[in-house]
């Protein structure tokens, strides 16, 4: 009877129940849309194929793999300087800089300015804003 009383929490894992829990109900609803709405999920598949033919493959790609290398490499980086926000602000800027690079479709060099300038002053007005205000600390 005596254990009935007592906690034990496991700090390690602790903080991955609520996400699990989460990413379980979202894969049961999702499994229930489609269920129900495979028929129309079906008729779709043309308009989609459509789509996936006439979209700009280089930039959503390029995007797409630019974000996961962002993600990827900022927890690494912040951790040479711990509980610091500096991985956040090493990885942001040129995360920022890229993005807009890809995305423009000229390149004149005042709109490169521009961007450089925003990348630079955007994640680190972030950063600060983070650190310092509300005494946060980013990866």
């Amino acid at each position: 009877m005596n254990d009935l009383t007592k906690v034990s929490i496991d700090f390690e894992r602790s903080h991955l129940v609520f996400p699990r829990l989460i990413a379980v109900v979202l894969a049961i609803l999702l499994v229930a849309i489609i269920i129900r709405d495979r028929q129309r999920i079906l008729n779709a598949l043309p308009y989609w194929r459509g789509v996936f033919e006439a979209m700009d493959k280089p930039r959503f790609f390029g995007a797409l793999g630019i974000t996961l290398l962002y993600f990827s490499l900022m927890v690494p980086v912040g951790n040479i300087w711990p509980n610091t926000g500096r991985g956040f602000l090493i990885c942001s800027i040129p995360f920022v800089m890229t993005v807009g690079l890809l995305f423009m479709h000229e390149r004149p060099m005042r709109s490169v300015i521009s961007l450089a300038i925003v990348s630079v002053v955007g994640p680190g007005f972030v950063w600060w804003l983070f650190t310092y205000p509300f005494f946060l600390t980013l990866p």
